[in-house]
């Protein structure tokens, strides 16, 4: 398969139902807009010419990764390993708001063979465009923040809600990938740190919901060829989406981790 010129011009993800299961991700009611008539992104534009699957690029971690980089670190917590990844852990109570949203990547190496037992560790904004950890209000919870190991086909899932727009970066989640769950924990540097974008209908239908008003005038304002992470290419980033806004949207996407 060529990998498209224009991320947006790619067929829809077909596999959901088959991979992940249909009742559990809700792949059988798709109602986002379509941007301009364009079909959804996939999330598995990854595969080059030749057949092999091309590596996630490397981003930033931005200010506010819960490492251990830079001040807080939530992969020391001990209740970290967890799916649903809404509510925060270790004595804080806070549960994030917002439009349901699963997350699925699938870990590969550049031959698209699954690698199993890789840890992902995934983080991202609340509805209210606040960084647990760091953010006033939310300093002092972890909610948004977790890990996953891969399973036999090198695929990790989160639960959690859609992240906010807030000025100046297009809506996105981050993402390091370790060599396991103790690496993380033991901080060991990652093999790949990198951000998700978030496809526009997506967001333009869950901006319309309430709590996420101040996300349509931050969104108005930025666009993936404006955006300082995702100007300069965003297509093995930008994930593919499916699902509806009143029963939780699922967002997938393919990651090519080289050995």
């Amino acid at each position: 398969m060529t990998l498209p010129s224009d991320p947006m011009d790619r067929r829809r993800w077909l596999e959901c139902a088959a991979s992940l299961g249909a009742a559990a991700l809700g792949c059988g009611s798709r109602s986002v807009a379509a941007d301009d008539g364009a079909p959804e992104p996939t999330g598995d534009g990854n595969r080059a010419a030749d057949g092999s699957c091309l590596g996630v690029p490397d981003e930033t971690a931005g200010p506010f990764p819960g490492n251990g980089s830079n001040g807080p670190n939530a992969l020391a917590l001990t209740d970290i390993v967890r799916r649903d990844i809404r509510s925060s852990v270790g004595g804080a109570s806070a549960t994030a708001g917002g439009v349901a949203l699963t997350l699925a990547l699938r870990l590969m190496d550049s031959a698209c063979a699954p690698r199993p037992g890789l840890a992902v560790y995934v983080w991202h904004c609340d509805r209210e465009a606040r960084y647990s950890m760091y953010s006033a209000g939310a300093e002092n919870e972890n909610y948004l923040r977790g890990v996953q190991v891969a399973d036999a086909d090198g695929a990790v899932t989160f639960t959690t809600v859609f992240p906010a727009c807030y000025s100046g970066r297009w809506p996105h989640i981050h993402f390091e990938i370790y060599d396991s769950a103790e690496a993380a924990a033991s901080g060991s540097p990652p093999l790949k740190v990198s951000q998700l974008a978030l496809p526009e209908s997506a967001c333009r239908d869950v901006f319309a919901t309430a709590g996420y008003e101040a996300s349509v005038s931050n969104l108005s304002r930025i666009s993936l060829a404006t955006d300082g992470v995702f100007r300069d290419g965003a297509a093995l980033e930008l994930a593919g989406i499916s699902g509806d806004v009143g029963a939780g949207l699922v967002a997938r996407l393919d990651v090519a981790v080289p050995v």
